[in-house]
């Protein structure tokens, strides 16, 4: 079947759409650009996407484009219909289907943000923990450990090993402080991290033995032609390991907050079911 597609593009000096380069007689406001069977396609119907700021020419293009695209989808749209028109009934119910359910869930949605109560407090996390811990087995290693790397250009690298090693809060502090003289460093050993992370943070360790690595209250010191780092493991969980509730609580409190939206929900659904039967609305017819 042989189809006319009718293009025009206006390029008339005399008044210019805001969102391009195209000028259009005054009497012409909305000129039609192309037609594909007994659909229409307007400059209005694209002078809002038509990108800002670019030259008369890339916007003909960008034109010329969106109307070849938008023919070419009419066009290949026509003829499913005409060849799958045994399957259009079932097309059909698919549409009308996604539509309803585009509906339902944002109308869910929309109840849900006004109603969910979103604060999830410590004792919900905590109940939620103790009550379901073999859920929380890991099946990764973590670890708590603090590190610190420096060239070998640092001034007096025995006080920064010494206070790297102490077990005084104060020295801490002050290794804290010296921290600018650090190629890198992490101090707080209080966080649990994937080993996999820390391996990315200290590369030599890639090329140690982990089972000798992993070691609770373990000192490691590796210098090469760089500097020095300094790695004091702190504790290590292994996996199957239960989880520990810091780690795990963001995931606990995403879990509780779901669980709060599917009660919500569920709730919504009786609600509005029971008020239709309530005022009649709603019926079921049973055979006697």
């Amino acid at each position: 079947m042989n189809i006319k597609i009718y293009i025009v593009i206006f390029l008339i000096g005399l008044t210019t759409v805001s969102c391009g380069y195209f000028t259009l007689k005054k009497e012409d406001k909305n000129p039609t650009l192309a037609r594909v069977y007994e659909e229409y396609l307007s400059l209005n119907d694209i002078k809002s996407i038509i990108p800002k700021k670019i030259s008369k020419e890339d916007s003909l293009v960008f034109v010329h484009n969106f109307v070849n695209n938008w023919a070419r989808r009419k066009l290949l749209l026509k003829k499913a219909k005409i060849n799958l028109n045994e399957k259009k009934l079932a097309f059909d119910k698919l549409v009308s289907k996604y539509k309803e359910d585009l509906y339902i869930n944002k109308y869910k949605e929309a109840v849900v943000k006004q109603y969910l109560d979103t604060l999830v407090n410590q004792s919900d996390i905590t109940l939620f923990y103790n009550n379901n811990q073999e859920n929380f087995r890991l099946n990764e290693i973590l670890v708590q450990l603090k590190y610190i790397q420096f060239g070998n250009d640092v001034l007096n690298p025995k006080e920064f090993i010494k206070l790297f090693k102490s077990k005084n809060k104060e020295d801490l502090e002050t290794l804290d402080d010296l921290s600018l003289q650090l190629k890198s460093s992490s101090l707080n050993d209080s966080i649990w991290i994937r080993y996999t992370e820390v391996l990315n943070k200290i590369p030599f360790l890639k090329l140690e033995d982990s089972d000798r690595i992993l070691k609770k209250a373990n000192i490691i010191e590796k210098k090469d032609s760089l500097g020095l780092y300094l790695v004091a493991i702190k504790d290590v969980l292994k996996r199957n390991d239960l989880a520990p509730i810091s780690y795990i609580a963001p995931t606990i409190k995403e879990i509780i907050l779901h669980k709060r939206k599917l009660s919500l929900i569920k709730k919504i659904e009786e609600t509005l079911t029971e008020d239709a039967i309530k005022n009649k609305e709603f019926e079921i017819f049973t055979e006697n």
